[in-house]
């Protein structure tokens, strides 16, 4: 028997609301009684930095992730060196916005060669811990589905971002659990295990089928075939008592009034998670 999971660590992650600004979302969340909130860059960046650390603290939410770093594999040494300080804005602005995680999306490979990807995948975490560590910023490796590594990750599984994880503190580097990508993993239980205090978030949503679109076909949770409370029950019992992100991409709850986006999240989320 599953318990339900508290309301108090539900945390709308902003692309599942993507037609509202930062400040449309914060108010949205204080509304609806949301507590957390998980900002994109790019919404950010539209407000600016200052302001949008001002609206969110005034606002009283705490700020579950910031989305996203990553992206380092690059065709040439300065395009890497460029993603690199980019990846440092990042850690500053989660710095700024009382996020303690920035997510990593490690990005494609530039040519054909994958094992390549994945070494500078690893070189830029390695350059880019002790700047986010001196910023008390933790780096949380997002494992993508296999149909995202020509285009959006060469890390694909919940096993390779651990092996990656792991040869950091743990106060340093971790992994995010996205069910959307991880839940057709016939080793992710082991994996949730071994991963234990490194998870550093957890992300709903749901895989619809037939699935309508490679990047906007996230379906509302209990739209699809998930298991989702199993998986929730996993990372908890390893020891993850964070926040939990709705992180949906789809057009079709984008264009929805992001009001009823959130109270259809917060029922779902007691019904199904």
């Amino acid at each position: 028997m599953y318990s339900q999971p508290s309301m108090s660590r539900l945390s709308l992650n902003q692309i599942t609301t993507d037609n509202w600004s930062l400040r449309e979302a914060v108010d949205g969340c204080v509304r609806a009684g949301i507590p957390w909130i998980a900002p994109w860059r790019h919404k950010v960046a539209e407000l600016g930095l200052n302001e949008s650390v001002k609206i969110i603290t005034d606002s009283g939410l705490r700020v579950s992730s910031l989305c996203r770093g990553g992206y380092f594999p690059a065709a040439t040494a300065a395009e890497r060196e460029a993603r690199l300080d980019d990846n440092r804005r990042a850690v500053d602005e989660a710095a700024a916005l009382g996020a303690e995680t920035l997510v990593l999306v490690c990005g494609p490979a530039p040519d054909r060669d994958i094992d390549r990807a994945r070494g500078w995948v690893q070189e830029g975490i390695d350059r880019l811990v002790p700047y986010a560590k001196d910023r008390g910023i933790k780096l949380g490796i997002e494992p993508l589905h296999p149909m995202y590594a020509a285009e959006r990750s060469v890390i694909v599984t919940l096993g390779q971002a651990n092996q990656m994880a792991e040869q950091y503190a743990a106060s340093e580097v971790g992994v995010v659990v996205d069910v959307f990508h991880v839940w057709w993993d016939p080793q992710l239980y082991t994996e949730i295990r071994r991963a234990g205090n490194r998870i550093l978030g957890f992300h709903v949503s749901d895989w619809i089928v037939p699935t309508p679109d490679l990047l906007l076909g996230r379906g509302m949770m209990g739209d699809g075939v998930i298991e989702l409370r199993r998986i929730r029950q996993m990372v908890e019992e390893v020891g993850y008592q964070g926040p939990i992100e709705v992180e949906i991409f789809n057009k079709s709850i984008w264009d929805l009034p992001g009001d009823e986006v959130i109270t259809t999240m917060k029922q779902r989320y007691t019904e199904y998670v």
